[in-house]
C-alpha cells in the first residue's frame, strides 16, 4: 500500500533488528521501500540489504555531509556503481549550509558530479538541500539546462518559493514525518499545494519519527502515520494518497517497475 521512498535500512537504530524492521513495514501496509546510501564505504552493505527482498532497492551517492572525504567519487564512478540492478537512483546528493560538515565548494562540486550520473544513467537524482536554498536552485537551474533528468527533493523543508522552482523543473517533492510536527506549519501549507502526480511520502528513518513516535528511533512503518496527516491535509483518503504517491514512485524510479 505505501511505498517509503528515503530510509536508512543500515544505520544504527534500524540494523541492530533490521528483520524485524522490515517485519513491521510489512504488516502496517508497507509494499515497497528505498535504502539511501551516504557513503562509498556503505554501498555494498546498502545493495545486500536491497537483495533481501524484492521491495528493497538502492541508491549510490556521497551525503554533502561527507564531500571532504571522498573527493574521489566522481561521475564515472558513480555511473559504474549504479549498474547494479538493484540501484535505482543516485544518491543522496546535495547541500547542506546549516552543519557545514564539509567545504561548501566540495559540496558543489560533489553535488554536480551526481547530477552529471543522474543524467547519464537517467536514474533520479535524490537531493538533499539544508540552508541552502539559493545555491541548491542555480546549480540545479543551470545543470538542467545542460540536458535534463529527473529527481527528487527528499524530506522537503524550504520554502514555497523553492519549491514551485523545482516543480517547474520537473522535479518530484517528497514529505516525511516532519509535516506531522505542530511547529511545521508553513511546511504543511507547502505540503497540501504539491501536485498529486509529483508527491512522494518518505520516513528518512531512523530520523525523524512523525507524530505519534516522536522521541523513538523513526522506522519504515511509520510512514504510514505520515500518510494518514498528509491524506487529511490534502482533504483525500489515505488509500489514494497511498496509491498517488506509489504510482509516482514508481514512474518516478522507473528501473524498479522493470
Amino acid at each position: 500500500m505505501f511505498v517509503d521512498s528515503h530510509c536508512h535500512l543500515n544505520y544504527k537504530g534500524l540494523i541492530e533488528d533490521q528483520d524485524a524492521v522490515l517485519a513491521r513495514a510489512a504488516a502496517a501496509g508497507v509494499s515497497a521501500m528505498l535504502n539511501i546510501s551516504t557513503r562509498r564505504r556503505e554501498w555494498d552493505d546498502i545493495i545486500a540489504t536491497a537483495q533481501k527482498a524484492p521491495n528493497i532497492w538502492a541508491t549510490i551517492g556521497i551525503h554533502p555531509h561527507e564531500a571532504d572525504d571522498h573527493a574521489d567519487v566522481d561521475t564515472a564512478l558513480l555511473v559504474n556503481a549504479s549498474a547494479h540492478p538493484k540501484v535505482i537512483g543516485i544518491g543522496e546528493t546535495g547541500l547542506d549550509y546549516y552543519y557545514d560538515h564539509s567545504d561548501r565548494e566540495q559540496q558543489r562540486t560533489s553535488f554536480r558530479a551526481h547530477i552529471a550520473a543522474a543524467r547519464e544513467t537517467g536514474l533520479p537524482l535524490i537531493v538533499h538541500t539544508r540552508d541552502a536554498e539559493e545555491d541548491t536552485a542555480q546549480i540545479l537551474h543551470e545543470e538542467m539546462g545542460k540536458g535534463a533528468f529527473p529527481g527528487v527533493i527528499h524530506c522537503f523543508t524550504a520554502s514555497q518559493e523553492f519549491a514551485d522552482i523545482a516543480l517547474k523543473l520537473g522535479l518530484f517533492i517528497s514529505i516525511s514525518g516532519i509535516v506531522t510536527f505542530k511547529s511545521a506549519a508553513d511546511l504543511q501549507a507547502t505540503a497540501a499545494r504539491i501536485p498529486a502526480d509529483r508527491l512522494l511520502i518518505e520516513t528518512d528513518s531512523p530520523f525523524l519519527a512523525p507524530v505519534p513516535h516522536r522521541g523513538k528511533s523513526c522506522e519504515p512503518a511509520f510512514v504510514a502515520d505520515t500518510a494518514q496527516f498528509l491524506a487529511t491535509l490534502r482533504g483525500i483518503s489515505v488509500e489514494d494518497l497511498a496509491q498517488q504517491t506509489r504510482d509516482n514512485f514508481f514512474r518516478l524510479f522507473s528501473k524498479a517497475a522493470n
